[in-house]
C-alpha cells in the first residue's frame, strides 16, 4: 500500500465532504433564521454518518454549531 497515495486520496475526499457540508449547513441555517425557525443565538446539534463498504456499522460523529 502506498501511504502517500492513501493520504492524498483521503484528504481529497474529506475536502469534498467538508466544502459540500459547509455550504449545505450554511444554507439550511440561513433559511431557518430567515423563516423564524431558529434565532441567531441558537446552538444547532449536528451529526454525520460515515459509511464505507468495509465498515460493519456506520460511524456517527456528533457535534454542535453555535450561531453566536
Amino acid at each position: 500500500m502506498d501511504e502517500d497515495a492513501l493520504n492524498i486520496s483521503i484528504r481529497k475526499f474529506l475536502k469534498k465532504v467538508g466544502i459540500t457540508s459547509q455550504r449545505e449547513i450554511e444554507t439550511a441555517i440561513r433559511q431557518a433564521v430567515a423563516d423564524g425557525i431558529i434565532d441567531q443565538d441558537t446552538t444547532c446539534k449536528v451529526s454525520v454518518q460515515l459509511t464505507m463498504d468495509l465498515f460493519d456499522e456506520p460511524l456517527i460523529i456528533d457535534g454542535e454549531i453555535r450561531l453566536s
